[in-house]
């Protein structure tokens, strides 16, 4: 027979398993690689932000992308280095359902934000004379309120669903928690649950994947249709860039969640796959769109060397 697990009772993550040796060097690998994220995201932030030029519909919708992948960031290192350090793998059940909250805000939410800036190439390619008319301000901002009301909507009800069940178990078969392995530990009948996950896999992954096969094959017809060389290689170098993000992004998680309904799926590659969506979007994200964007690569250098004057200038 089962028994109830109270909420004040410690839940025990998946162990890393790290030799003595590697306690350290894991520890400061991943102090590093966090701050690494932070600061490159913090930059195309700040770039964009006190850069007017920057200020276009393309890179108002590329700010919430750093915003989202530090969110992600922040709600898996700081709790993974800890424990590395502490060779404690121990966390409070509060603790752990806010970790997955924000990790699925920070996926969720990525897919969405990528979604709306394939749209937005898609119209500057193929309608760029209405360009200005649909992507006016307003518009804009009926986007980006409609990204983060539909991403919370999903997740805040997701973890409604989770909270009305009683615990049974202690084990989260995962490096770090979420919605899948926090549905491990109840033993009641989770049905309503995993209808309600399929539907969201479907919505949250299906639907920006259509978004993207229809904006992305229209693009490729209206650049295969031009005649001009320079507008081409522009809109396919943007547009690729675009579709590499994505795809780590959709296919990591794609394979992570569905891995957990199949009990033959290896727990090895599930746990792999999902240490990748949250550390390798937020670490990419900058570094590529800083470097294949023209002007957002330009106004990050700007930046550096403004700063980088001003604090020579500065007396000692």
């Amino acid at each position: 027979m089962y028994t109830n697990v109270s909420s004040a009772v410690l839940l025990r993550l998946e162990t890393l398993g790290l030799s003595e040796a590697n306690i350290y060097p894991a520890f400061l690998f991943g102090t590093l690689t966090y701050l690494v994220i932070m600061f490159c995201n913090l930059l195309v932030l700040t770039a964009i932000a006190v850069s007017k030029k920057l200020h276009k519909p393309m890179f108002i919708l590329l700010f919430n992308l750093p915003v989202s992948d530090m969110v992600g960031a922040t709600a898996f290192f700081p709790q993974l280095v800890s424990s590395i350090v502490t060779q404690n793998r121990l966390i409070s059940y509060p603790a752990c359902v806010t970790q997955a909250f924000w990790i699925h805000v920070y996926g969720t939410g990525n897919l969405l934000i990528l979604s709306a800036m394939a749209y937005d190439r898609y119209i500057a390619i193929c309608c760029p004379l209405r360009y200005n008319a649909i992507m006016s301000p307003r518009n804009l901002n009926r986007i980006i309120v409609s990204i983060w009301l539909l991403n919370f909507s999903i997740i805040v009800t997701l973890i409604l669903l989770l909270a009305r069940f009683k615990r049974c178990r202690t084990n989260i078969v995962d490096l770090y928690c979420n919605n899948p392995s926090l549905l491990k530990l109840v033993c009641e009948d989770t049905s309503v649950n995993n209808y309600y996950g399929l539907a969201t896999i479907f919505l949250v992954q299906g639907g920006p994947l259509l978004i993207i096969i229809y904006t992305y094959a229209q693009i490729l017809r209206t650049c295969v249709m031009t005649n001009q060389p320079d507008a081409r290689r522009k809109a396919i170098q943007t547009c690729g860039t675009h579709l590499v993000v994505f795809l780590i992004l959709q296919v990591n998680t794609v394979v992570s969640l569905i891995s957990h309904r199949f009990e033959s799926a290896s727990p090895y590659v599930r746990r792999v796959l999902g240490v990748t969506v949250v550390i390798f979007p937020p670490f990419l994200d900058p570094i590529i769109y800083g470097l294949k964007t023209t002007e957002l690569k330009r106004s990050i250098i700007m930046f550096l060397k403004r700063n980088v004057s001003s604090t020579k200038m500065c007396p000692a």
